[in-house]
Order: structure tokens, then C-alpha cells, then sequence
């Protein structure tokens, strides 16, 4: 219960709401499916899957939501595989998520509660994926945006809208909600609770058969379970690279170009002067007199300015017109009039009277054109490659376009295709999971994954300095591998899956042993076969926490949710086996009135309160309005998502 905030703003599916202003672009991104049909495998796009109110969830919606749902999976699992997503209840769970949403529309829709277009706009206009180059909202960019992820402006705004309907409705629901003292006292005694038991584990293996099976029970097994056979979708990618090599000699730069960026340039290359200063600005011109005669008599300039309660401030690699624009031509003319070591006479600015010491000057003589040739040949031969590799890039995208085939633009270019493959989407060698695919196909390898067939692309690697085209072939989809291929593999789960029977009643026959008396060492070595000894467990609550940063093992985690003298068998995972969990004794110890640990516990149960009313108010909304669910067609769906 207390993990519906979680799983309802935060679902992997993407199809929950974000309290966040900044989270609603990434959902509003997530919502849309690359491909929207109205139609989908024979079902029509306006059959429901679910009505909440006078919301109706079509067909089409949950297919969307489901493909979106392996999606964003895919990210972290880029093998994932539709029929995976299925078996781990992606699909109840893009289901609920969609209903939740209708009712939250369909709610504030009757009790008035908007969200405007302004507010709406406002959000857009907040989101940073949308703000130019000068960090303002930019029209062109939104577009672009909304393009490259496939979102309607309708789908976003609509996102955007449901998004703050939520933070209206569900925030306050859950907002500063607080535990009664008492409730937090025995949530904090219970840190200190001591739990003794222990815990076993029958391996699925020590049970698993030894004989050779019949090649038709393989073949039995396989056909019932072809869903754990599925091999992810596997893709050759075809390629090519260019860089700066494929402009040949049009980089270099002409005697006209490098003479046009000398004239263009002539301030950069001409005469010039630097100087050093430490000059005092004074009040007064007698003032700065005075103080250009004392040090022309041999005191220390720093000293005459400490004297007169002032600062000499040091000025370096001053140009007279720079000076002159900061400070005042008379300035400027009297700094520059002076030679090195002297000091220059009083001249006069906006902000007082300047008088300064020229610690350094350094000149500079013009370059010609000849002595700077190879520094400007130098310059304008990068921008040619950069500008040249762009054009290119783009003429090839526009060769591309028109139907130019990836063979053609190599012979044109003169380059070497290579190819790689079968590959994973995680970039994978099919045949060779140890192997990769080449770093340089590294950033295509998603949208690879993404194109048709024999569709070439280009795309910059290496920051603009190399191009890369390449495109997908011979695309083999996921599926269940055939029998012939991976018997081998059908043997070991089909051995690791009578190993899980077996190993279930073998639990089953320990736990009635303990039932009737039998302590854990006893009930285990009445077993034919040899298991590994029980593990005994004496640990607090408070010692438990302390493992939170780390996985805490399910049947520790089981353990402390039994009642005293019971037993219970868990699922290791895996095809390991039972895990065998026996509670023998509880202790609670009581804690002082004033103990940190109830602070602390009314902190910590204070926002799963909050969440708590948050779900509650969730399903209020569903059954004040009414939902109703379509198994006929959810289950149609779910098998022509899995390929049935």
C-alpha cells in the first residue's frame, strides 16, 4: 500500500504523473508510441479496454502504453523483449497506470478543477528542452522537440494538463500528514524487536534429475514454454566512416582567401604597444603633482600613496586606445608619453586626477603578410574542414533522401564499408555476447535499432570531426529460437524446472516434519538427499536497518514479517530452489518516552502516511466514478503483443 506514490508517480511504464514541473516533459515524451494506428493486429482501435467514468481506454491506448512501457525498459535492458515485458506484468501495470490517469481527468472534470491553457503554456515555456540558444523558449526548438520524440503538440499540452491536475488534487491529499505518538512509539520499539529462527535453503539442483529425458519431453517443455526461449532482435549494421581525408584538396586555402583574412585581420597583425602601469587616482591635480614630485626626488611610490591614505593599484597590458576609451584621451596620451620607470605627468578623467609609474613596455612590430601566411593558412584550413565535412554531410543526407543507397555514396566517396554482426540492441555480438560492436557505431547503435531496412543514415562521431553512415540489414525479430539450435539449453532449464517441483515438495515435507515437532537439523536430514545445513539468525530490527544500503536477502526479509513458531517456504529466484524459514522467538524490549527513535520513526512515517492517503483518495476516485475492464479485449491484446 505504501509504495502506491512510488509506483504511481514514478512507473517505469512512463505513464504516471510527475509531481515535478521538470519531470512532466520526459512523460509528456513517454506517452506517445512510435507507432499510432488506429487499428492494431485485428482489433479495432475504438474497442475498450477499460471505461472509468465517461473515460474510455481503447485498444489502441493500452497498446501505446505497452510499447512505450518496453521502451523505456529497454533503456536499462536494451535486450528486453516484448514477450519479457508481458510476464512481468508490464502490461496490468501500463493498464492501471492508464486508468489512474482517466480518473484523475474524469474526476477534476466534474468537480470543476482545470488546468488553462495559460498554466499549460507556462509549464512548456519552463522546460528547458525547449529553450534556444539564448535560453529562451524557442518555437523552432519545441517543434524539433516534439518531432524527434514523436509527441504531438495535442499529446503534450494534454500531458501537461492531466500532470498539473494531479499536483492539485494529490499533493494536498498527502501533505504534511503526521503519525500519533503512540503509533510512533511502537513503530520505534519495534527497531528494537529481536527475532531468533533459522533458515535453509533446498537447492533445485540437488533434486534435479539425473537420467537423459526423452527427446519428445524436451520437445513437450520447449512448446509450453517457448516464451523463456525468446532471443532478443538481432541486426547486422552496415558502415562507413569519413573525415576531413574525403574534401581532398579543398581545405587548403587559396592565396586570395589567406589575403583576404590578412586585410580582414590588418589590426591583429600592425604595429602595437602594451604597458604596465601602478598608477593613484587623486582628487586634486596640486595632489597628484605632489605626489609625482615626491617620487621624482626618490621615494618609494607605494609609500607616498600609503602616506596619503591611499592604494597604488598595479594595471597591466594597457593599450592606449583601451585607456583612452576606460579612462580619458589626456590620460592615455600622459601614460604613454612616459618612458619606462618614470612617472607620467597628472591628467585628468571623470573619476579625478591620474598620475602613474610605467613599470614595463612592450612593443610589438606589424607582420607581413609572408610572416603570418602559414598562421592564417592554418586557421582558415579548419574552418574549410569543418564547414566542407557539414556540407558534405549534408549532401550526402540529401542523396540519402532522394533514395541514394548506401553502396552508392561509398563508391562515390571512395570508402570501405564494413559490416557487423548479428548485434544486440545492448551492441552485443549475437554469436559472440563477449565481443562488442565497433566504439565508433557506439552512438548510432539506438536509432539503429529504430530505422527499416536497408534505410541509410549519417550521423558525426568524434565531437563533428568524423561522419558515420551506416544502416541496418538482414533484421532478424525476437522470437523463440528454434528447438534444433538450443536443445541443449531446453535439457538444462527443463532439468532446473523438475528440480523446482521436486525441491517445492521437498519444502512441503520439511515444513510438516517442523509441524510436528521436528526441529530444523532433523527435518533436513530426514531427506534422501543431502542438503546444506539450516543457518540460525538471532537479529534485531535496528541491525536489519543497517543493511538498508545494501540488498537485503528475501528470507531475512521474510523473517521479519512471520508470527512466532511459524514456518514458511520462499522462492529463491532463479531456478535455485526453497529457501525454508522457521521463526522461533520474538523479544520487545520497551523504550524511554524520550527516545531519538521516535523522531526519527514519526519522520519516516509521516510521508508513507501521506502516500497511504494519496492511494486511498486514488481509489476513491475509481469507484465514485465506476471502472470497468475489458478481459476479452486486454487478453487480445496481450496476445497479439506477444506474437500470438
Amino acid at each position: 500500500m505504501f509504495q502506491f506514490f512510488r509506483n504511481f508517480f514514478k512507473t517505469k511504464l512512463g505513464l504516471a504523473i510527475s509531481l515535478a514541473f521538470l519531470g512532466l516533459i520526459a512523460l509528456a515524451f513517454a506517452s506517445a508510441d512510435v507507432s499510432s494506428t488506429g487499428t492494431f493486429g485485428g482489433i479495432a482501435g475504438g474497442d475498450r479496454v477499460a471505461v472509468v467514468g465517461d473515460e474510455k481506454i481503447s485498444t489502441s491506448d493500452l497498446v501505446r502504453a505497452a510499447n512505450n512501457g518496453l521502451e523505456q525498459v529497454r533503456q536499462e535492458q536494451p535486450t528486453a523483449t516484448m514477450q519479457q515485458f508481458l510476464r512481468d506484468g508490464g502490461l496490468t501495470a501500463a493498464l492501471d497506470a492508464l486508468i489512474q490517469r482517466a480518473a484523475i481527468k474524469a474526476y477534476a472534470d466534474e468537480h470543476g478543477i482545470r488546468a488553462g491553457d495559460n498554466l499549460v503554456n507556462s509549464e512548456i515555456r519552463m522546460i528547458p528542452a525547449f529553450r534556444g540558444p539564448d535560453g529562451n523558449f524557442s518555437e523552432d526548438t519545441y517543434r524539433q522537440a516534439l518531432a524527434l520524440q514523436r509527441v504531438t503538440d495535442a499529446q503534450l499540452r494534454e500531458d501537461l494538463g492531466i500532470g498539473l491536475l494531479s499536483q492539485q488534487m494529490l499533493i494536498p491529499v498527502g501533505f504534511g500528514a503526521s503519525v500519533p505518538d503512540k503509533l510512533a512509539y511502537r513503530y520505534a520499539q519495534l527497531f528494537k524487536e529481536r527475532r531468533q529462527g533459522s533458515i535453509a535453503l533446498l537447492p533445485a539442483a540437488t533434486y534435479a534429475p539425473s537420467d537423459d529425458p526423452e527427446t519428445k519431453v524436451l520437445r513437450a517443455y520447449y512448446d509450453a514454454n517457448r516464451a523463456d526461449f525468446v532471443r532478443p532482435e538481432r541486426r547486422n549494421i552496415r558502415y562507413a566512416t569519413f573525415d576531413s581525408a574525403a574534401l581532398g584538396d579543398r581545405i587548403e586555402p587559396t592565396d586570395a582567401e589567406i589575403a583576404a583574412r590578412y586585410e580582414r585581420d590588418a589590426e591583429q597583425y600592425a604595429a602595437s604597444e602594451t604597458r604596465d602601469f601602478t598608477q593613484l587616482i587623486v582628487p586634486t591635480e596640486a595632489a597628484a603633482n605632489s605626489i609625482r614630485d615626491r617620487v621624482a626626488a626618490g621615494a618609494s611610490f607605494e609609500q607616498v600613496a600609503r602616506e596619503a591614505g591611499l592604494r597604488a593599484s598595479p594595471v597591466v597590458d594597457v593599450e592606449r586606445e583601451g585607456l583612452a576609451s576606460q579612462a580619458s584621451p589626456a590620460v592615455a596620451a600622459a601614460y604613454f608619453s612616459a618612458a619606462q620607470g618614470e612617472m607620467s605627468r597628472p591628467a585628468r578623467s571623470a573619476l579625478g586626477w591620474h598620475v602613474a609609474r610605467v613599470d614595463d613596455v612592450e612593443t610589438k612590430p606589424a607582420r607581413s603578410l609572408a610572416q603570418v601566411r602559414e598562421e592564417i593558412a592554418k586557421d582558415v584550413r579548419e574552418e574549410k574542414r569543418v564547414s566542407g565535412l557539414a556540407n558534405l554531410a549534408s549532401e550526402i543526407e540529401e542523396q540519402l533522401g532522394d533514395g541514394a543507397t548506401l553502396t552508392e555514396v561509398a563508391e562515390e566517396l571512395d570508402l570501405d564499408l564494413a559490416s557487423v554482426g548479428p548485434v544486440l540492441a545492448d551492441g552485443r555480438l549475437a554469436d559472440n555476447p563477449r565481443q562488442s560492436i565497433p566504439e565508433v557505431l557506439r552512438p548510432a547503435l539506438a536509432t539503429a535499432f529504430q530505422m527499416d531496412e536497408e534505410e541509410p543514415e549519417i550521423a558525426p562521431v568524434e565531437s563533428g570531426r568524423t561522419y558515420l553512415v551506416y544502416e541496418a540489414s538482414n533484421i532478424t525479430p525476437a522470437a523463440a529460437a528454434p528447438f534444433a539450435e538450443i536443445e541443449e539449453a531446453v535439457e538444462a532449464r527443463w532439468r532446473a524446472a523438475q528440480g523446482m517441483k521436486a525441491a517445492r515438495a521437498a519444502a512441503d515435507r520439511v515444513i510438516a516434519r517442523l509441524g510436528k515437532g521436528d526441529s530444523m537439523a532433523e527435518a533436513l536430514a530426514a531427506e534422501e538427499r543431502r542438503v546444506p545445513p539450516a543457518q540460525s539468525v538471532n537479529m534485531t530490527r535496528e541491525e536489519l536497518a543497517r543493511q538498508r544500503d545494501q540488498r537485503i536477502p528475501p528470507p531475512l526479509a521474510l523473517l521479519f514479517s512471520m508470527a512466532k513458531n511459524t514456518t514458511k517456504k520462499l522462492d529463491a529466484g532463479g531456478n535455485m530452489g526453497f529457501f525454508i524459514v522457521r521463526l522461533n522467538d520474538i523479544e520487545m524490549d520497551d523504550i524511554a518516552e524520550d527516545d531519538p527513535l521516535i523522531g526519527q520513526a514519526k519522520r519516516q512515517m509521516g510521508p508513507l502516511i501521506g502516500e497511504e492517503y494519496v492511494e486511498q483518495f486514488g481509489q476513491a476516485m475509481q469507484q465514485e466514478l465506476g471502472v470497468s475492464r475489458n478481459a476479452s479485449a486486454i487478453e487480445a491484446v496481450r496476445k497479439q503483443l506477444a506474437g500470438n
